[in-house]
């Protein structure tokens, strides 16, 4: 993969293209259209090509739809939440964006709840706007309120990276004991285990694998898991 820069072109060409964070259309004097960064980053795309984006190390999360994020609901207005996601602006989140939810029938959130949502509008114009389901099967699918567990901040760019269902990290301490993650792709992880101990090694390990972090590597990650007691 290359490394752009703001304004740069990107070959990125499909039947089905969609641009993901940091890639913009712009027309060209010749009637076409060209995918051009708005960021500086590494060019990614998906298998067979159809989806490109930018992926840089930034500091502060930009929403993009379809997105996971992690929450923390703010205020109420009236029939919706202000949620926190890191973000420049809050979200809006509906009180009817959440599976099988009626007028009569939603979730009772309160300030400092955790949630787990899906970015389901993001424009630079206007307040992103949050769905608790999944966008084809309209079912939960592992999204709404965190209960109980641990929040843990890291950066952006260690998020992506435990995303990646071949990163190491999870499946090591999985194998020591049993464990319930959730990672938003705003810089933010909940986790939840059985003994105080454990959710402790869970983030101190997230912190020296970061890259903004200690970087470890699996070997060194380890011989630090036997310094801890789990």
């Amino acid at each position: 993969m290359s490394l752009v820069l703001p304004g740069e072109q990107v070959p990125a060409q499909h039947v089905n293209l969609k641009l993901g964070p940091g890639l913009l259309h712009l027309p060209l004097a010749s009637g076409q259209s060209a995918a051009v960064s708005t960021k500086a980053g590494e060019v990614k795309h998906s298998a067979n090509r159809n989806k490109w984006w930018i992926e840089g190390n930034s500091r502060r999360y930009v929403p993009a739809p379809q997105e996971s994020v992690i929450g923390v609901v703010v205020a109420r207005s009236g029939e919706s939440w202000r949620v926190d996601i890191g973000s420049a602006h809050t979200a809006s989140l509906d009180g009817l964006a959440f599976e099988g939810a009626t007028k009569r029938n939603r979730p009772n959130l309160k300030v400092g709840s955790l949630l787990y949502a899906r970015v389901s509008l993001a424009h630079k114009d206007m307040e992103p706007e949050l769905e608790c389901f999944d966008a084809q099967t309209r079912k939960a699918e592992g999204f709404g309120e965190l209960k109980g567990g641990f929040l843990v901040q890291c950066s952006l760019k260690m998020c992506r990276l435990l995303l990646d269902p071949k990163h190491f990290l999870f499946p090591l301490l999985g194998a020591r004991f049993p464990l319930e993650t959730a990672v938003g792709i705003n810089g933010r992880v909940w986790i939840n285990c059985k003994e105080p101990r454990q959710t402790i090694a869970v983030a101190r390990c997230i912190e020296a694998v970061d890259p903004d972090g200690g970087g470890m590597d699996e070997v060194a990650i380890k011989k630090f898991l036997g310094t801890l007691d789990v």
